[in-house]
């Protein structure tokens, strides 16, 4: 499993602010944003920024996606964001109704007591990653 290195240091400083018992999750996510987005055809390379104040990860380059983000529910879940315009949770939620939670059409929230569903959020992640295409 490759690595991916946080290159800017204000957004290390976002990963270091989530709790401890949360940061662990959101580095887990991060990684597997960056090999959803290497292993799949025309996503190109990913752009890593801030965004409100969260990781979010872009598909600048190709321009083959909508901005997913990293953070925390307002009851501390971790959390993976998209553009609310979107149909993408609406669309996951149809297909995952009881995996996970979800805010409207703008988040999935992770409970960190059960069993995350890495697989089905790697499918989210890809469709996220090519939204455009």
């Amino acid at each position: 499993m490759t690595q991916f290195m946080i290159a800017l240091s204000d957004v290390a400083a976002a990963f270091d602010t989530f709790p401890e018992e949360r940061r662990a999750l959101m580095l887990k996510l991060r990684q597997l944003i960056f090999e959803t987005a290497a292993q799949t055809p025309g996503v190109g390379p990913l752009d890593e920024c801030l965004k409100w104040g969260q990781p979010a990860y872009l598909t600048q380059e190709t321009k083959s996606g909508t901005t997913l983000r990293l953070g925390l529910n307002k009851a501390g879940a971790a959390s993976l964001f998209v553009h609310c315009q979107t149909s993408l949770i609406s669309e996951f939620r149809e297909q995952f109704p009881e995996s996970f939670g979800y805010d409207g059409t703008r988040a999935i929230h992770l409970d960190q007591g059960e069993e995350i569903d890495f697989e089905a959020l790697r499918l989210f992640i890809t469709r996220a990653l090519t939204y455009h295409l």
